[in-house]
């Protein structure tokens, strides 16, 4: 692997900036002015390269709208479903793919993988089916691949994307209610093989009672794991 770094700034909840090896800027599910967790300074991103979303939920696709046409990254990908309705709220420069394909933007190849959670859009009053809820496998050009799971279950084939894909590193949710807890996140990091995890969707709302320390002992039997613990606005060299 490149001796070139990424550097991931957590956004809080589920929400991430990468800036990639090239000096890219990749934004994850981009809930931020809502989102009680972000810092102030960090709700309106100045330059956006790529925006990745996982799946419909105000919680993820957030503010995927407003910093799209302001910034005019270069790829806003997602899936086919979400990507016609980003068309009709005048989304510009839309990738939109399905489960097992990859495309290659900016300095990424970007694999969409499956991810066990379900996806709507509250448009207005009116909520809209949105297909299904995905994760990403993304490779960077310094070789490193991160798994990010977006929302989901624990589910039989991480293992298969742990095979297959072989990622270093994930961004897991640990949250529970919405997403898996803490003990079925330690069990999916045992399924990938990744060496380094970042845990996410945990303290943002009450209901989110999965917690670091609740994932770090149930994690404590895996060999050579480094649990990285974030706080929101703080950046890690991966």
């Amino acid at each position: 692997m490149a001796a070139s770094s990424i550097a991931v700034t957590w956004l809080g909840h589920a929400a991430f900036s990468i800036v990639t090896p090239e000096d890219k800027v990749v934004l994850i599910d981009p809930f931020l002015e809502g989102n009680p967790a972000c810092p102030a300074d960090l709700k309106e991103p100045d330059s956006v390269d790529v925006i990745l979303i996982t799946h419909g939920h105000g919680d993820h696709l957030g503010d995927a709208v407003p910093i799209a046409r302001r910034t005019e990254p270069e790829a806003v990908v997602t899936t086919a479903d979400i990507s016609h309705w980003l068309g009709q709220k005048g989304v510009a420069n839309i990738v939109g793919m399905n489960k097992g394909g990859t495309i290659h933007v900016a300095d990424l190849a970007v694999m969409m993988v499956h991810a066990e959670h379900t996806s709507t859009i509250m448009d207005g009053d009116t909520l809209i089916p949105a297909g299904e809820s995905v994760g990403y496998v993304v490779t960077f050009s310094n070789g490193l691949k991160l798994y990010v799971a977006g929302d989901t279950a624990l589910f039989g084939d991480m293992a298969l994307i742990g095979r297959r894909y072989c990622p270093d590193a994930a961004l897991l949710p640990i949250g529970d209610h919405f997403t898996m807890g803490p003990d079925d996140a330690a069990e999916a990091c045992r399924l990938l093989g990744v060496q380094r995890v970042i845990p996410c969707h945990y303290g943002t709302f009450p209901l989110l009672t999965g917690t670091p320390d609740a994932f770090r002992a149930a994690a404590q039997d895996i060999s050579g794991l480094e649990i990285c613990v974030m706080q929101p606005g703080e950046t890690l060299s991966l």
